[in-house]
């Protein structure tokens, strides 16, 4: 089955970060579970933890303020 298209649009960053983090995200690629290569494995980290957030009411979303 294809994959759907994303309804919601994208933005791109950049990030600067040590080697370490980098072997650290190298190794999450590896378990299959965080994309591809380690961009990928940042951007599903960094939805996770601000999804975390919002959930336990640390950040507040326009639809929660």
């Amino acid at each position: 089955m294809a994959k759907s298209l994303n309804t919601i649009g994208t933005v791109k960053i950049t990030i600067s970060t040590t080697s370490t983090v980098q072997t650290f995200l190298d190794r999450l690629v590896l378990t299959g579970f965080y994309g591809k290569n380690p961009a990928d494995a940042a951007e599903r980290l960094l939805a996770r933890t601000l999804e975390a957030l919002v959930k336990d009411g640390s950040l507040k979303t326009d639809e929660t303020q």
